[in-house]
């Protein structure tokens, strides 16, 4: 029996809910990259700490949730990974972090959170970032085969 659809749903009910604790805790949208920003340009301020907080969350509960219930596996082909090419993933965080710079906001808060209170920015950002998604894979995985 094929489950590994939990790990999906688990996954993004904990989004949610960590989504809707960040808004109500410190009245602020949890926007990923707008926190991860904020500590590298400095403008975290007093909030440096909380960020810093977030971002070890954000990496020790996989961490934690690995070790207790195990790496999650699926029965596919070994080739599950989109890609080993280390350049193409170096160039691949570059083009999200500008990305998220040029739209002021990532998936978290453009597509957890802005939909979710149903804002039009939010709703057209999450569009057009599905969409250049999906126009990437198609140019360098099958047009071009770098990945």
């Amino acid at each position: 029996m094929q489950t590994e659809w939990i790990f999906g749903l688990a996954g993004g009910l904990l989004i949610g809910l960590a989504a809707a604790m960040y808004l109500l805790v410190n009245g602020r949208i949890m926007g990923a990259s707008g926190i991860i920003g904020g500590l590298i340009d400095r403008t975290a301020g007093s909030q440096s700490m909380e960020r810093i907080f977030f971002i070890l969350g954000l990496f020790g509960v996989p961490a934690v949730l690995a070790l207790i219930f195990g790496n999650a596996q699926t029965d596919g082909p070994a080739d599950t990974f989109v890609t080993s090419n280390i350049a193409a993933v170096i160039a691949a965080g570059l083009f999200v972090g500008v990305g998220t710079r040029i739209a002021n906001g990532c998936t978290s808060g453009h597509g957890v959170c802005g939909i979710s209170r149903l804002s039009l920015r939010g709703i057209v950002a999450t569009v057009f970032y599905i969409m250049a998604g999906g126009l990437s894979v198609i140019v360098f995985k099958h047009i071009l085969g770098w990945v």
